[in-house]
């Protein structure tokens, strides 16, 4: 075993002990079903902040879209960068302060399928039924992301079979999960969102400084993009095509790894562009601003999210797309999949091992951030909202948490399958099927139910049926019209529906009562 191998055990054992030692604090807190998953409405600007981006930011941040600037260049995951961001500012902004009042002024809700019952007055259950469906699903395949980058790190780092990899990350994020509930999540994702943002920042920066300076990067970033295409060209058109003509520091080995996408057009725009609608239905993120202490509090933690997410996909792009001349300078060439460890690479030949260790726990953290907060929301979605709400309205909070840590169990037990068929390895491919899913079937929902007092439970219910079913079969149809980002035509599909349901189907004067009082609340209220 190398000094380099034992300085990245050393760190990563250090920082996963912490990890576990947040969440058995944590759980000293929990005196309710509210304290274990809404934190009791009492986290700050800070925490909710970056807890939300980092869960926000999972490891497509520091493997899947890296290992896309390295393949494609700025050029592929530039428009869907700015719709991640673009989407991003207008949750925080639109969302953000109407769902904290709202969530209160309907029966003090504390998760979004109990937060859709009571807005929309579901006395039969129907609704909570409809939407915990794609939160058990979505959630499982969008937490498998997060144990394939597990996998796919131990596995890059220190030779761990993948396998193994999967049930470090696994045993690692069930603990603090279980025990600590939403408290430590958040408290866990706050420090995750400080690494990953230091580890950004630094590397970017020394990236820079190793290729000469500013200047000189930015013409290695755009050299190796026009590269990229070149190859992509040459092979297209099945023509001999001297790589060393253009750049004498990349072999000719390059026109078999690299294969930019020469197909970038107007509808891979959109589809890229069509990620900002993805956060309107992220129930894992929204919940972050049911959960936060004053909705005075929303401005400021807009303000650090925003600071945090620009600095850090800047990051992405420059440790990205750069990669490609660092890394073959040092001999270093990936492609397919292994094109995700990009971040890892780097890290491991940039910097001594200890440090190196800890940089390449941003990694870690980006996974764990996201996985256990959505284990998280699709346990309360299950113990909260289909348990106590409809099976037993009588269970005491101690069984509603025993049926939570369970439900963490099956459902992270199923993402583990998940992540070993041979076609569920591709980080990026995973989130975005997830995104859509969510985005699709929940994203016209909230913004109807905070602004549309019009809106009613059947309206509500044929929305959500019809954005799941077109975001499923969107998916797996190919070619043409298809290859379009299945998120755009479900929310579309699903906001119409529940539109025109809603104008067919009576009103109820009871709930529109509730919702101008809900509008007439201030901030100081609550």
């Amino acid at each position: 075993m190398t000094t380099q191998t034992v300085a990245f055990i050393i760190a990563f054992a250090l920082y996963l002990a912490f990890m576990v030692v947040i969440g058995l604090g944590s759980a000293k807190k929990n005196n309710n079903v509210k304290d274990y998953f809404l934190g009791g409405r009492k986290m700050g600007p800070w925490v909710t902040a970056l807890s939300a981006e980092a869960s926000d930011s999972s490891a497509w941040l520091l493997m899947g879209l890296p290992g896309l600037c390295y393949l494609g260049g700025i050029k592929e995951t530039f428009w869907t960068a700015l719709g991640l961001i673009a989407g991003t500012y207008l949750n925080w902004l639109i969302i953000a302060k109407p769902l904290r009042k709202c969530s209160i002024s309907f029966g003090d809700s504390i998760t979004i399928p109990e937060f859709f019952a009571k807005r929309f007055n579901d006395k039969k259950h129907i609704l909570t039924i409809v939407s915990v469906l794609p939160i058990v699903v979505f959630f499982t395949i969008y937490t498998a992301s997060g144990f394939v980058a597990c996998g796919k790190l131990f596995e890059s780092v220190f030779g761990i079979p993948y396998m193994g990899g999967l049930c470090i990350g696994l045993i690692v994020i069930l603990t603090y999960t279980i025990t600590g509930g939403y408290r430590a999540v958040c408290t866990t994702d706050f420090v995750q969102g400080v690494l990953i943002f230091v580890a950004f920042v630094v590397s970017s920066i020394v990236m820079i400084a190793v290729l000469g300076k500013v200047s000189n990067a930015c013409d290695y970033g755009f050299l190796s993009t026009m590269i990229k295409d070149q190859i992509a060209n040459a092979a297209k058109s099945a023509k001999e095509f001297n790589i060393a003509a253009i750049a004498g520091e990349f072999g000719t080995e390059l026109q078999e790894k690299f294969t930019a996408n020469q197909s970038f057009g107007v509808m891979s725009a959109i589809s890229a562009l069509s990620w900002a609608l993805g956060y309107f239905g992220m129930p894992h993120i929204i919940v972050r601003f049911m959960g936060i202490r004053s909705n005075k509090e929303i401005g400021r933690a807009r303000r650090v999210g925003m600071s945090w997410m620009l600095i850090s996909y800047i990051g992405t792009f420059i440790l990205g797309s750069l990669g490609t001349v660092y890394l073959k300078n040092r001999g270093i060439i990936l492609n397919g999949n292994t094109c995700e460890t990009v971040f890892a690479e780097t890290m491991k030949l940039m910097y001594p091992g200890f440090i190196a260790g800890i940089f390449l726990c941003a990694i870690l953290a980006a996974s764990m951030s996201t996985a256990d907060s959505q284990l998280l929301s699709a346990a309360s979605a299950v113990s909260n909202d289909i348990y106590k709400g409809i099976i037993n309205k009588k269970a005491s909070e101690k069984k509603v948490l025993l049926i939570s840590r369970v439900t963490v169990l099956v459902i992270a037990a199923v993402a583990f399958i998940l992540c070993l068929l041979p076609n569920n390895k591709s980080i990026m491919g995973l989130v975005s099927y997830a995104w859509a899913g969510f985005g699709a079937c929940f994203g016209p929902i909230i913004i109807l139910a905070l602004f549309w007092k019009r809106c009613t439970k059947e309206g509500a219910i044929a929305g959500i049926i019809g954005g799941f079913i077109t975001v499923v079969v969107w998916h797996n149809l190919k070619g043409g019209i298809f290859n379009m980002y299945e998120i755009l035509p479900g929310f579309i599909v699903c906001l119409l529906l529940a539109i025109v349901v809603s104008l067919f189907t009576k009103k109820d004067e009871e709930i529109e009562a509730q919702f101008d009082k809900f509008k007439a609340m201030k901030d100081s209220e609550n």
